[in-house]
């Protein structure tokens, strides 16, 4: 089964946006394993600065040597989602190595997370929640697994 990483900073705490990522996480469940790993919050009283490159410390802790991390990134490139059905697809065929999602806090990621990324992908130019960003990801995740499977999902 194909697998893929989702690293994320906080917990969604919308009751709405976890029932989103949950439904597309159990879609996706029937093809592929999506594990999810949530790095803590840096510390709201920081400087932004601060509180993004403490995001990135854990971010960069919970990579795996067999990871290739792709950052969320709004300045990062954008695909259409058949376009994005073939990176992915290409990123599952690279070996024994697993594509990771990197998906940043309200402050984005830092520095060291964006050159730590072999790829950098924009959701769209405009700016959103870290929590409305992983429910995206997510469909867009699934929308791409069913085009590569060739169900009707997706329609152009």
């Amino acid at each position: 089964m194909k697998q893929i990483r989702i690293i994320a900073v906080g917990k969604i705490r919308e009751p709405f946006w976890a029932q989103a990522a949950g439904h597309y996480l159990k879609r996706l469940s029937h093809s592929m394993k999506v594990l999810e790993v949530i790095v803590k919050d840096g510390n709201a009283r920081m400087s932004t600065e601060a509180r993004s490159a403490e995001e990135g410390e854990r971010i960069l802790a919970a990579l795996l040597p067999t990871d290739i991390p792709i950052c969320m990134d709004e300045h990062g490139k954008t695909r259409t989602s058949v376009q994005f059905a073939r990176f992915l697809e290409d990123a599952l065929l690279d070996g024994n190595r697993t594509p990771c999602f990197i998906i940043g806090g309200a402050f984005g990621l830092s520095a060291p997370v964006l050159e730590a990324c072999r790829h950098k992908i924009s959701l769209s130019p405009m700016t959103f929640t870290h929590e409305m960003a992983r429910v995206l990801l997510l469909e867009q995740l699934y929308r791409a697994d069913s085009i590569l499977r060739g169900s009707p999902y997706h329609h152009e």
